[in-house]
């Protein structure tokens, strides 16, 4: 066995070697900011997120922590080519390198348009932008709550747009407008101004102004966010979105009730001009009081017009009276009248009733002669047709009795009868001790069979004919 050479080349553990290397690349890359596009994207349930950072030729792993992911400026999706800002640092447990994110921005503005116009189409696809969902606006609201930064000249011009036009009570709630976590600030004051319940401490608005400055699209993104569209979309307090100039557009314009161009022009929309109401209603009024007065003056003329058509009380009670009186003379005359006309009518009906019974009496006495007559005639018909019927009777019942068996018994012959009665026609229909009964022409005589002589089969059918005639 041969001893190992000496060396003098340093001697590390693994875990010394990954220690070094973390502390190498920690130092040297403490801050770096990374552009690529986002690949494999997962949110862990504990709030970290998992991502990796690529371009055309290679891939870096990247990891952001749940203290500083709420705090993003842009939500991480796949597909998205962002600027990340953070460290890079050594995981030893895997030998693999990744980047720890701190900050996240998206990277040019070509990208943050696809971004908006994809995002666009899928709440688009969804129905949030659906101008069936859009309410009118109140005329006159009472109570205007008001989203935007309180320190900005937003608030202001709003505050004195509605004190020129209509002062109303405005409710502030205050957010950030642009950078980290602006987006749920906004989303948060919408959903809590919609929560408010009707005669509460705190009034529940009547309308919602959500309300920022120009800038670019960078700054504007929050308004971009699903989070805001969403709260806008869902909220049940009609809302003005009044975002930016007249030329920018972010997608809370389309989820909102109405788009104003400029926030001064939002607090335009929400109140009427006073003085306008007011000169409108002086107006409405003195119009109102002349049409009432050209109305009744126009009634007055129609009715003395009426009037002078109309005859004289005087006049009608007059008429009326002695029409009165010629109606109780013409009465007076038309009862006897009416009853001499109704005692003659009585006595023609008399005279047509004494005709009509006169005839009847007439035409019963026909009909009794008639009835007389014919019942006269009936009775000798009635015997004719008695004897008639009753010498057919003698003639039939003197036939019966000539073809009655009973003259065949007065010339000497005799009726075999069983004890049922039937005739005993055939020495086949006789057994021997059977009781039979011999009927003759004065009676019957019980017999017994002692026996029975068999016979040809021809007189057996002679004797048949023979019983056959009885």
């Amino acid at each position: 066995m041969t001893d190992t050479p000496a060396s003098n080349v340093p001697e590390f553990s693994v875990s010394e070697i990954s220690g070094a290397l973390r502390r190498t690349v920690e130092e040297t890359f403490s801050l770096v900011r990374v552009r690529g596009e986002i690949s494999g994207f997962k949110r862990h349930s504990s709030g970290h997120l998992y991502f990796a950072l690529k371009d055309a030729e290679a891939v870096l792993d990247a990891v952001c922590w749940r203290g500083q992911a709420g705090r993003l400026a842009c939500v991480p999706e796949d597909g998205l080519e962002v600027i990340a800002t953070g460290r890079l640092t050594i995981y030893p447990g895997r030998s693999k390198y990744q980047m720890v994110v701190e900050r996240m921005e998206i990277a040019g503005k070509g990208a943050l348009l696809k971004l908006l116009e994809d995002r666009r189409k899928k709440l688009t696809a969804e129905g949030l932008f659906d101008p069936a969902r859009k309410r009118p606006l109140p005329f006159l609201p009472t109570v205007i709550g008001v989203i935007t930064s309180p320190t900005g000249a937003v608030i202001r011009d709003i505050l004195h747009r509605l004190a020129e036009r209509f002062p109303r009570r405005v409710l502030l709630w205050p957010v950030a407008v642009q950078g980290e976590g602006a987006a749920e600030q906004i989303a948060a004051a919408i959903t809590g101004f919609d929560a408010l319940a009707p005669g509460g401490a705190v009034p529940r608005p009547d309308l919602l102004i959500v309300a920022r400055g120009g800038g670019s699209i960078e700054d504007l993104w929050a308004f971009n966010e699903e989070v805001v569209v969403r709260a806008a979309a869902a909220c049940r307090i009609p809302l003005i979105s009044a975002v930016g100039h007249e030329t920018d557009t972010t997608l809370i314009d389309f989820a909102a009730d109405l788009r104003a161009p400029t926030p001064t022009a939002a607090a335009e929309k929400a109140v009427p001009v006073r003085a306008d109401l007011l000169a409108q209603l002086a107006e409405t009024g003195g119009r109102l009081t002349g049409a009432a007065t050209r109305g009744l003056s126009l009634r007055r003329e129609r009715l003395d017009g009426l009037a002078r058509a109309l005859p004289s009380p005087r006049a009608a009670i007059e008429d009326r009276a002695r029409r009165l009186d010629e109606r109780a003379e013409r009465l007076r005359l038309a009862l006897p009248t009416l009853l001499l006309r109704r005692r003659a009518e009585v006595d023609r009906l008399a005279h047509a009733l004494a005709r009509a019974v006169a005839t009847a009496k007439a035409r019963l006495e026909r009909d009794r002669l008639r009835l007389t007559q014919t019942g006269e005639r009936l009775k000798p018909a009635v015997v004719r047709c008695l004897a008639e019927h009753g010498r057919t009777l003698d003639t039939q019942a003197k036939l019966l009795e000539s073809l009655s068996y009973k003259r065949v018994l007065d010339r000497g012959f005799a009726v075999l009868r069983g004890e049922d009665g039937t005739v005993v026609s055939s020495t086949h229909g006789a057994e021997p001790g059977q009781a039979l009964s011999v009927e003759v022409k004065d009676g019957r005589i019980a017999v017994r069979v002692e026996g029975t002589p068999r016979k040809p089969a021809g007189k057996a059918r002679t004797d048949q004919r023979q019983a056959d005639l009885f």
